[in-house]
């Protein structure tokens, strides 16, 4: 990726009234954020409904004397800087509106792997959820070795998981609230350390910034909209992972909680996500792999024999579709959409036409089976 592409990103993200979803719209307009800020006075004229205003706001020297600043940080302490046209940059989060413009990513790990899930949780984390993401990660790493796990380095449920999959060799990332020119907590610097070399630290955030409240709920979009699913393992009433549930559920993922006793206070937000039908209630590494449409294909149930169009006319897409799910079996629609890198509404549209042929079927979760 040309680097001015990445200064530009990021100025384009210091440009005062614009906002993630607004910016995000002015490239996909526009081509590059590059060209964005090059042809800047005829906005107005190319792309309609464009207020000056917004044009006016792109005339800011400051944000690109920032922005190479930044890029100066990252390239010094050797920082991958992803920028939507990045093919590294997390595919599934590239899909949602309000994604980041830009990403910071010190590590190693691949987020456009076929499975990426979230394990996110209360910060007073008791012995009972500790022990859920020891075991469930133990188990996860001999039904899918190669999944990656996300979650924010928080004190409870977060660091757990972290340090579970680093036990287990899964690889690990943690989405941060603020700069890579530090670690939060300080206390979890020797885990964030530890996940550099299979995994990472991810942020949006410039260096020098702070990890302020209103962070931490922006950074859980991230952690939510880079997922296929979102686990809680345990929750009080309230709490970020509440709402990184709920924006699971507003980017079309799947959302799991663990029960718990209706008399214990870190069970509370799961027991009222399964009651309200946000969660699907899982209790084993088994139930969430089974719902998901990921068991190994020697312990898949056999599919059903259904009637279907013989020789049914398919478009090159509709084809690419089947050649995946024969390949690979049971996937999930976010896999598919990684697998044949297309957004989410056109495989929606893909799917729907390969079930009116016969050619597909729908599974509980959002999971598709190739009938044969």
């Amino acid at each position: 990726m040309n680097s001015d592409e990445h200064v530009c990103s990021i100025a384009l993200t210091l440009c005062p009234g614009i906002g993630h979803i607004g910016a995000k719209r002015l490239i996909e307009g526009m081509g590059s954020a590059v060209e964005v800020f090059r042809r800047r006075t005829e906005l107005i004229e190319i792309l309609p409904g464009i207020s000056p205003t917004v044009a006016a706001s792109l005339d800011c020297p400051a944000a690109f004397l920032r922005a190479e600043k930044e890029m100066e940080f990252v390239e010094k302490n050797r920082i991958s800087c992803l920028t939507l046209k990045d093919t590294d940059y997390p595919s599934r989060l590239r899909e949602c509106e309000d994604a980041p413009l830009v990403l910071f990513f010190k590590g190693n790990t691949d987020f456009n792997r076929l499975r990426v899930i979230n394990m996110v949780g209360t910060r007073r984390a008791t012995d009972y959820g500790k022990q859920f993401c020891a075991d469930f990660l133990h188990d996860m790493a001999a039904l899918c070795p190669d999944i990656l796990v996300v979650s924010g380095l928080a004190y409870g449920i977060d660091i757990h998981a972290h340090r579970a999959a680093l036990a287990h060799q899964l690889s690990t990332v943690a989405v941060l609230a603020h700069g890579l020119d530090r670690i939060y907590p300080y206390v979890h610097r020797k885990t964030a350390v530890d996940m550099l070399e299979n995994g990472g630290l991810l942020t949006e955030f410039l260096t020098d910034t702070n990890p302020d409240r209103y962070n931490f709920v922006s950074r859980n979009r991230i952690v939510a909209g880079m997922c296929d699913a979102t686990i809680v393992v345990e929750s009080g009433d309230k709490g970020g992972s509440l709402i990184t549930a709920e924006l699971a559920e507003g980017y079309h993922r799947d959302c799991f909680a663990v029960p718990g006793r209706v008399s214990d206070a870190a069970s509370i937000g799961c027991n009222q996500l399964i009651r309200d039908s946000k969660a699907a209630l899982i209790q084993s590494a088994g139930d969430f792999v089974r719902a998901m449409g990921w068991m190994p294909a020697a312990q898949a149930e056999k599919p059903e024999a259904v009637q279907r169009d013989l020789f049914p006319e398919l478009t090159e897409e509709e084809s690419n579709v089947v050649r995946i799910l024969s390949s690979q079996g049971d996937l999930h629609i976010n896999t598919l959409v990684v697998e044949a890198n297309l957004p989410v509404n056109r495989m929606t549209t893909l799917l729907f036409e390969l079930e009116m042929k016969g050619v597909v079927k729908a599974l509980v979760g959002g999971v598709y089976r190739l009938l044969m």
